[in-house]
């Protein structure tokens, strides 16, 4: 019997990278998995890898209609969620000097605004007990030069981890946050720069690293397995570092 048999979890962002690395590992442990995602070919993609115990579907998380109807479809499909894995993030880093309105409000949208639009559209259908996941960033804890704005989400991410579990733990469910380090995903080649500009500040960045290496979505995968199991009970509005020692080290 795996540690999610018979549970039910909903991952944003779930088709490429981290998302898609955890649904296919919770898939292996018995959980049935709805991944959303913005891209429909991606989306359809993803869900046809994953196989049955999987739900695909294309949503937008920065709008609170579409959120609302992924959860009337997970309504009729699955009839209610144990686990909610709020992934979906992107990065767009620029200089302070050159930010401006749509590089802030891009990342708020999707990064802080989308978080709360999922868990707020999802909560009626959680069950007792249940784990809320949020991403976050070890770049919370290191500042990381042009990652102001989308370090700054993710700690506001962070926070709401905190204040969320002082309202939700009385209902019996958890709200932790997983922070993964580099990681070798797709998110760097969305973010505007040319791959020699990626490379170049992906290796500045491992010098920062003491595990001298990215990352595999696999690895940041268990620890959301943890987080979503019954194995991390005892933790609520709890951050959990995997990101080779970057921020601890």
């Amino acid at each position: 019997m795996g540690k999610l048999t018979g549970k039910n979890a909903l991952i944003t962002g779930g088709t490429t990278g981290i998302g898609y690395a955890t649904a296919r590992l919770f898939i292996e442990e018995g959980a049935r998995v709805a991944i959303t995602g913005q891209h429909a070919g991606r989306v359809a993609e993803a869900g046809a890898t994953l196989g049955p115990q999987a739900v695909a579907i294309r949503a937008d998380v920065t709008s609170s209609k579409d959120m609302a109807d992924v959860a009337a479809r997970l309504k009729t499909e699955f009839g209610g969620l144990d686990i909610v894995f709020a992934n979906a993030g992107i990065a767009l880093p620029k200089t302070i000097g050159d930010v401006d309105d749509a590089n802030i409000d891009d990342q708020v949208a999707v990064n802080f605004k989308g978080v709360i639009y999922t868990v707020q559209k999802m909560l009626p259908l959680l069950r007792k007990p249940a784990s809320i996941i949020l991403t976050s960033t070890a770049m919370t804890e290191r500042g990381i030069a042009g990652m102001s704005v989308y370090a700054a989400t993710k700690a506001a991410v962070r926070s709401l981890a905190r204040t969320l579990s002082a309202e939700l733990v009385p209902r019996g469910i958890r709200v932790n946050v997983l922070s993964p380090g580099l990681t070798q995903t797709p998110i760097y080649g969305k973010l505007g720069l040319s791959e020699q500009a990626v490379q170049e500040w992906a290796g500045q960045l491992l010098a920062n690293v003491p595990a001298r290496r990215l990352a595999q979505p696999d690895e940041i995968a268990k620890a959301a397995l943890f987080l979503a199991s019954s194995d991390s009970s005892y933790l609520a509005g709890e951050n959990v570092l995997v990101d080779g020692g970057m921020a601890t080290v």
